[in-house]
């Protein structure tokens, strides 16, 4: 008898276990094998946003240690096919105009700035989350290098102004 009650015991606390779970990893997964497929998934993606994460650090560091003023842009394909990009922006200079700057170069691109944090006090920082894009030859090479355009010409005519 005292077995049996244990079994029952145990087979609801792994049921409660996988349900608690299930909500963590925001998994729609019914089966148990799903969810816990899921899981794996969801640590994979936590995983990669740490490396990532330390990347972005690292380079912040390294750009204030050696006095550096030039921008760090990062970008990413976000995974799942809808074939957007996560763009990472830091530079330890801010000028006028350069959020706005950065924003018109995703346009350009035919991105639509889906969720976006900015930060334009003494340093400038964004990070957005660009959505599916219309030009089909768009990668993470080109927007890197319309971000780091961008900032380059805001830089410029910054400098402009401030000789006048």
């Amino acid at each position: 008898m005292m077995s049996r009650e244990r079994k029952k015991q145990a087979a609801a606390a792994l049921q409660e276990k996988l349900k608690i779970l299930r909500s963590i990893t925001h998994s729609h997964a019914l089966s148990d094998a799903s969810i816990i497929m899921d899981a794996s998934a969801y640590i994979k993606e936590l995983k990669q946003k740490v490396v990532r994460l330390n990347q972005e650090i690292a380079c912040a560091q390294d750009a204030l240690r050696h006095g550096s003023s030039y921008p760090t842009v990062t970008v990413e394909t976000l995974v799942g096919g809808h074939g957007g990009f996560l763009i990472n922006v830091f530079s330890d200079k801010s000028c006028p105009g350069l959020l706005v700057s950065v924003l018109e170069a995703f346009d350009e691109l035919g991105l639509s700035v889906l969720q976006a944090t900015a930060s334009c006090a003494d340093s400038f920082r964004l990070e957005a989350v660009g959505g599916e894009n219309v030009a089909e030859n768009v990668d993470e090479h080109v927007v890197k290098q319309a971000v780091l355009q961008a900032i380059r010409s805001c830089s410029e005519s910054g400098s402009e102004q401030d000789e006048e």
